[in-house]
């Protein structure tokens, strides 16, 4: 006997994916009941589901509202179910609802720089030629050797790779002079990560000062 596999790409989209697949089965089945006591209960029993999805809104009346909502708007407005009592469906079928969000289209070819390192890119194009400018470009690939570095430790990077990269995403606008080291960014971190600060360098001094008077105190007692 063999067995057809449906996939979730060939099924019906979801209406609210958090409720998942079997939810909206479940509401899509109220339609096809036909005794009208035997729906209404099995509306209820579906919203009663939802909400043990959920169960830290389990005493909030208002919850459990928008769970009704989310009922009509899954299986449609013209079910054969009556709502609770205060729930009004015009209004909620007129209400407005809001703009689809357009997520930004990122660069997946070289997204494991980052994508703040497009915006450093474009303000460099928009700099002046000079010294500050060569910089600032130059802090740029180290930060992006950085950057390629923690996104792939197991294989060596090389500013070959790195100064191509930058030469196409600014389109050829960005060169950094020959001989200059990449790796300059990434041993300044490495030195503030190993040299303690004031406040280390400190409490050190303190807790060995203290160490001291408490050895004194105990000598003091031995003789």
């Amino acid at each position: 006997m063999e067995f057809e596999i449906e996939y979730n790409s060939q099924s019906e989209k979801l209406i609210i994916p958090e409720y998942g697949r079997n939810v909206q089965k479940l509401i899509q089945h109220v339609n096809t009941i036909e005794d009208d006591e035997k729906r209404q209960a099995f509306a209820e029993q579906v919203v009663g589901l939802m909400h043990q999805m959920n169960p830290q809104n389990k005493s909030v009346q208002e919850y459990r509202m928008r769970l009704w909502k989310h009922f009509f708007f899954i299986g449609g407005f013209d079910m054969k179910v009556t709502p609770p009592e205060g729930l009004d469906l015009s209004a909620v079928k007129a209400a407005p609802r809001p703009d689809r969000v357009e997520y930004p289209v990122k660069d997946k070819k070289f997204r494991h720089y980052g994508h703040n390192v497009k915006t450093l890119i474009a303000k460099a194009i928009a700099m002046e030629d000079g010294p500050i400018k060569e910089g600032f470009v130059e802090t740029i690939a180290s930060f992006m050797k950085m950057a390629y570095k923690n996104w792939n430790k197991e294989h060596y990077v090389s500013d070959e790779i790195v100064l191509a990269d930058l030469h196409s995403m600014s389109e050829g606008k960005l060169t950094v002079a020959e001989n200059t080291s990449l790796d300059t960014l990434a041993k300044a971190v490495k030195f503030t990560k190993r040299r303690p600060s004031n406040n280390t360098r400190n409490n050190r001094n303190n807790n060995r000062n203290n160490n001291r008077g408490r050895n004194n105190k105990r000598r003091g007692k031995r003789y």
